[in-house]
């Protein structure tokens, strides 16, 4: 029996465009029979919030944290020509006039294929990010855990 294939990806960037293509390569990788990690850093983890607002006692410095960064994975903006915001439409439409999925059906195919989801908790603390705003089903750990994943990875991407 073949062993098992790993890919593990650190997703940092939190542009829409790139969460993307970090989503379409981890579902590529999971139909292809690999066990993938992303791992949700810094910028990576607005990918995960949930869109409506949480009530969570926070401090002042993370509640503005909170209130600058996009909430949800539909509010991320893009890297290249983001216009003010019309850039993210333009790009979601030629997504739509494709019948390509989106980056919030992306991350529920993730979910659906068990790649595990996982929320850097150091970088939650840093930015007061609590676990009832992010989405239900993933899981919470530190660097340590993304390097005994990436240690066994056949491949390992950082975007």
């Amino acid at each position: 029996m073949a062993e098992t294939k790993k890919t593990t990806i650190v997703l940092f960037s939190g542009d829409y465009d790139k969460a993307m293509a970090a989503y379409i390569i981890a579902n590529g990788a999971a139909a292809y029979d690999h066990e993938v990690t992303i791992f949700h850093t810094f910028w990576g983890l607005n990918a995960l919030r949930k869109e409506e607002n949480v009530m969570v006692k926070k401090g002042f410095l993370e509640m503005m944290f909170g209130k600058m960064m996009p909430r949800g994975a539909d509010k991320m903006g893009i890297s290249k020509m983001n216009f003010a915001g019309f850039g993210p439409k333009l790009i979601k439409n030629v997504i739509k006039k494709h019948n390509a999925l989106t980056l919030p059906q992306l991350i529920e195919m993730a979910q659906e294929q068990d790649i595990k989801l996982v929320a850097c908790t150091m970088t939650m603390d840093l930015l007061g990010l609590q676990q009832e705003e992010l989405l239900d089903n993933i899981e919470y750990a530190g660097v340590a855990a993304y390097l005994a994943d990436a240690e066994v990875g056949n491949v390992n991407l950082f975007i």
